[in-house]
Formats: C-alpha cells, structure tokens, sequence
C-alpha cells in the first residue's frame, strides 16, 4: 500500500518564486574538463556505498497528463546529455585512493541503456507505477556506467503516463537536479525546434598509465590547493592573535565543538522505536498547497522550512504516542544550500547537517518557535566553510565509523524549491512532481519539492525501522494538517 489517493489537499495554492528559467534552447554548453575529479562531498556520497544500506539514489516520479512523444523525449534528453556533462561520463577510483574519484567520458555510452520505455503494470494505477519506482529506489546502479536512469511509463489508466528519474547524489542535489531538469523542459507544450543537435563529446579510455598520470598530477595539485587554503587561513589567524587572543582561542574551540557535532561517532538512535536497518523500502506521497504552509509559518513569524520540519516533526512525534514510546529530540540530517547568488550549476552544492530537534512539544506553534531557533543555530556553525574537508577526511575512515553516523540518524528531511508554473516534457504537461532522496541509513527521508504552487512530498521509508509505514502516514497526513490549520485560523476574522 504506497498511500496514493488517501491524502487530502489542505488550503489554497499560492504563487513561489522560479528558481531557474525554463526555456527551450540552451544559453551555455555545461561542460567540464576531461579527467575532472570529484569533490570530497560528492566522493563522500560514491565512497560510502562500500555499506548497501548507505546508497545515496535519488528518485523521482513526474506524472503526466497522457504520453510523451517518444521520439522528442529521446531527442531532448540525447541533447542534455551532451550538455550536462556527468550524464555520459562515469566513475574511476584512483589507484589505492590515493585521491578523489575522477569522472570519464564513456567511451560505450548506450542512450538506450538510461532511456527506457515500459507499459504500466496491471491494474494500471499509481500505486502500480509506484511501485517501479519503490523496486527502482532498492537497486543499485551499475558504476561502470553513467549514474542515471530515466523510464517512462505509459498505459497508466485515464491515458496518463509517468516518467520515473533515478540519479545518483554524487552527481547532482536537488536544486542541481532542478537545474537539469528545465533543460529538458518547456513552458508550452509544443515543444520548440532546438536546432542541430550539437556533437557527443568523445569517450575516454583509460589505462593504467594514465591513470597513475592523473592521479600524481592530482595529488600535486590537491597539495598546492592545500598549501595556498592554508596560507589564506594562518595568515588572517596570526592577525587576530596578535589583536584578541584571547578571542582566537575561543573560536579555534568554537571550531572544534562545531565540527565535532557534525562529524562526531554516534552509538545510538534518539528514537526507542525506529532501530532497525535494512535494504526495504516503501515509498508513499502527499500534497499541501504551498500557501497553507507559508501563512502557518507567518503566524510564527518563521520560514515555510521550518513549517515544514515542524510538521515532520508532529507526524513523528504522534507515531511514537502511538506506540506508547514518548520521545523528547530526535536526530536528523538537513540538507543546506550553499551556492552563492546567482550560481546556476547543477551539481552538489549542499552540506547536511546534523541536529537534534525538538519533538515532544505538542502545540505546532510553540514547536516551530523552537525549531526556528535549532536551524538558525545550524546556519551560524563555524565548521560549515569546511565541511568539504570534513568530507575529505570522513572519505580516509573505516566504511564502519561513516556507517556508524549515518545509521543512527533518526530521518532526513529536505526542501527542494522548484518551479511556480506547470511545465511540460516533450508535449506532455507534468501534473506532480514527487521527489524520493535517499535514506542513507536513516529510518526515513522527507522531501518537500514545490511544483505549481503545491508541496509534492515524496516519502522514503525504511520498513525495518518503520514495519507499519501506514501508522506513520496516518501521523504525518495529521501533523500536515494541524500545521496547516494555523494558517486558516489566521485568516478568519475577529471582533
């Protein structure tokens, strides 16, 4: 049972802001360096899963109002992958991890094998199609080949269709993979002529010369970075010695304690219910209208994110009362966005923080009150300019200490900003657009992806720790709900 179709809409949709201009044509070819490597936050991603339980896939379901043209889709998408370079290039570990993972063009790349087109199974519903994408969120990726699949399901009953998107977080997070996305996209639903198809960058092939080449001449370069980062950090630290320093001292404490709480062991889940751990999941979805959460946050006076923690939150707190478990905090992981004003690339550009949250507090509004002063506290770490180094350093350790953090987080909860308007895929228009981000070793993850004035939310539960993922639906659709009813309650008038 997905949850499909027992989730009712709350409020009325309100306008958003569009993060990214979806136009049809291309204003600058995305490539990057042959023989580019990867950042330690996204190697992070790649490396730990050396554990199955950690996989870091990302997947997302766009319905659509009936099928594609199939030929246009293959064409569209074939255009973006010699724009977006990481969508024909695949993954070589260097010899001995003596660096970074280096992203290569494949040399075999076979569209077909990432664009696929199925008919939807009987009996030919969501919860069918949903299913694909449950069995599709389960499997690993093949890493010799580019890290994305895209199947586009037809036959699904009423003439609508589904396209189902799988992609790897080491290549993109959720503002980057918006950013693809509208590449592929159009703003009407004839799709307009893009012109001559610009030529396919050539395949790599890489021997082992080369590849001890590349990973010298890395290291040499990673040691320069690391001598000049350096230079730029001591220099200023002396300075302020010499002024305060007793003040130095204490931000060099300041620093410890805040890397500590990012990266520190943890020996335990908050949680006395959701313990368990294994490789099952159960995806369901719900929707609430974007301006019922935004007026519940302006009755606090606090960001339609925490609004949205909040409710998270609520749901979590009512599904351990139901289990007779009372809990006070819980640990989760928060993906924060730290691209710098008008930075339009696709890939990674977040680091997750780890909080603990307050989740006993039964009145929303007092809950997001204190929720507001957690992830204020969060945005103000001193550890999070180096966060890639903490990375760099987690990618050194033993598979057991990174399995050892990751799977005593209680859940994650992400919110991705998407478009305001209805857009469309080879002619057909997308009506919802569900994100499932990984779970990571976690009991489960939330995603909020706004799409058209509505929060699609798409929600991956592992069934070791959650057995009865409809309690918990039931609690969060209640918690959504309550939240929500702070904005209505806001708009009635008084004497």
């Amino acid at each position: 049972m997905t949850g499909i179709g027992r989730w009712r809409r709350v409020g009325a949709p309100g306008p958003m802001a569009l993060p990214v201009q979806v136009t049809g044509s291309y204003d600058r070819q995305m490539t990057v360096p042959a023989g580019a490597y990867m950042r330690a936050s996204d190697a992070f991603s790649w490396y730990m899963e050396r554990d199955p339980a950690l996989r870091s896939t990302v997947v997302a379901a766009l319905w659509l109002d009936r099928a594609p043209d199939w030929d246009v889709l293959v064409a569209r998408v074939d255009r973006i992958s010699r724009f977006v370079p990481s969508l024909r290039q695949c993954v070589v570990e260097s010899q001995f991890r003596l660096t970074a993972p280096r992203w290569t063009y494949d040399p075999h790349f076979d569209l077909s094998w990432h664009l696929r087109r199925v008919t939807a199974p009987a009996p030919r519903t969501r919860d069918a199609v949903l299913q694909l994408a449950r069995q599709s969120a389960m499997g690993a990726f093949d890493r010799d080949r580019p890290l994305w699949e895209f199947t586009l399901v037809e036959g699904i009953r009423g003439g609508n269709a589904a396209l189902i998107l799988k992609i790897h977080h080491s290549l993109s997070d959720g503002v980057g993979g918006m950013q693809m996305l509208t590449l592929m996209c159009d703003l009407q639903r004839e799709s307009p002529d893009l012109g001559e198809m610009p030529p396919a960058p050539a395949g790599e092939t890489m021997d082992l010369r080369a590849m001890l080449a590349g990973t010298v001449g890395s290291m040499a370069g990673r040691g320069a970075s690391l001598a000049r980062r350096g230079a730029e950090a001591v220099v200023p630290t002396l300075v302020g010695y010499a002024r305060n320093p007793v003040g130095q001292v204490r931000g060099a404490v300041a620093m410890a304690r805040s890397v500590y709480r990012t990266a520190a062991p943890i020996l335990d889940t908050m949680s006395p219910l959701m313990r368990e751990r294994a490789m099952t999941r159960h995806l369901a979805m719900m929707e609430v209208p974007m301006d019922a959460l935004k007026r519940a946050a302006k009755t606090v006076d606090v960001t339609l994110n925490v609004a949205f923690l909040a409710a998270v939150t609520g749901g979590l707190r009512r599904y351990h009362e139901r289990h007779d478990a009372a809990v006070e905090s819980l640990r989760v992981v928060m993906p924060i966005n730290i691209r710098s004003e008008g930075d339009k690339g696709w890939g990674n550009k977040i680091t997750l923080q780890r909080l603990t949250v307050p989740v006993r507090e039964p009145d929303p509004a007092t809950r997001m009150r204190q929720l507001h002063h957690v992830t204020e506290a969060a945005r103000k770490e001193p550890s999070l300019p180096v966060t890639d180094a903490i990375a760099e350093a987690l990618n050194m350790l033993p598979a057991g200490y990174v399995g050892g953090v990751l799977k005593h987080i209680d859940f994650l909860a992400s919110n991705v900003p998407g478009t305001p308007v209805p857009i469309y895929v080879a002619g057909s228009k997308i009506t919802g657009f569900f994100a499932f981000g990984p779970t990571i070793g976690a009991s489960l993850n939330v995603t909020l992806l706004s799409y058209g004035g509505t929060c699609d939310i798409g929600i991956n539960i592992d069934t070791a720790a959650v057995p009865d993922p409809d309690v918990m639906l039931e609690c969060l659709q209640e918690s959504f709900a309550e939240i929500a009813a702070l904005g209505v309650a806001d708009l009635v008038p008084t004497d």
